[in-house]
């Protein structure tokens, strides 16, 4: 969960994002997952994504049932230049707290490399040690989804890749265009109307735990992302997720609310 929420998407209500020096708008949305037909998870996010520079803020926190096996939850934040049509990360932080252990990272980046300044690690976390230089030339997982938005918005496909670090894990993400799929009304979202999907696939290269010997644990997990265009000038983001997990199997994230800063209500589209 922690794996796959945070890539693509992953609490409390949001704060701003580290806002980039421009007039654009910052979406706030909130999502609600659910996995064998229960409500395990709620995420919220916020998206400042300009013509020069993008920041990202996720959050999440498991609820029901599952914060009965694995209670926690986690703040990831990016705030990055466009280079290209390409993320340029500075700064990526996350915290969170898994089972009352504490986990925190910070990276930062110099020419283009990522560069950790703090990782702490929860002390069941024993992981495979990552291969000298593998981390190279790759970005942070938000900045993955900063990329796929962009691609969508500039072009109106999904064609994306990116070679993924969070300072534990190294990570390899593809999306490709699936076409136009027309959602219908939902009691579990607010969206309704036709959303570009992208099916995309994620598979950790690196960083393995010590426990995750068996095939299953270096499998990739696939899923789905369908993205509209909900707030006027802004990018499109996710509407509704499909995706793999390694503990539960599939699970399904429906968004739920959305606002633009300052506080104003945006109304989805029917």
């Amino acid at each position: 969960m922690r794996r796959f929420a945070a890539t693509l998407l992953g609490l409390l209500l949001l704060n701003p994002v580290p806002a980039p020096a421009q007039d654009t708008p910052e979406i706030r949305a909130t999502y609600e997952i659910y996995a064998a037909g229960l409500h395990v998870a709620e995420v919220s996010a916020a998206f400042k994504l300009g013509s020069t520079r993008y920041a990202i803020r996720l959050s999440y926190h498991t609820t029901g049932v599952l914060s009965w096996f694995r209670q926690g939850h986690q703040v990831n934040s990016v705030a990055g230049t466009w280079d290209g049509g390409q993320p340029r990360p500075e700064q990526f932080r996350g915290a969170g707290i898994w089972q009352g252990a504490p986990n925190a990272t910070l990276i930062d980046y110099t020419h283009g490399q990522p560069v950790i300044e703090r990782l702490l690690s929860p002390p069941g976390d024993k992981r495979e040690p990552i291969p000298p230089g593998l981390e190279a030339n790759s970005i942070d997982s938000l900045s993955a989804l900063a990329l796929l938005i962009r691609r969508v918005q500039d072009s109106g496909r999904c064609g994306a890749s990116a070679h993924t670090f969070d300072g534990r894990r190294v990570s390899n993400i593809s999306a490709r265009t699936a076409g136009e799929d027309m959602l219908g009304r939902s009691d579990l979202a607010i969206f309704t109307g036709s959303a570009l999907r992208c099916d995309f696939v994620g598979q950790m290269v690196a960083g393995f735990l010590y426990r995750d010997n068996a095939p299953a644990d270096h499998r990739p997990l696939q899923g789905s992302a369908w993205l509209a265009s909900l707030v006027p000038d802004g990018p499109p983001i996710p509407v509704r997720m499909d995706f793999q997990t390694r503990w539960f199997g599939e699970a399904h994230m429906y968004l739920t609310r959305l606002q633009t800063a300052p506080a104003t209500e945006v109304a989805a589209q029917h």
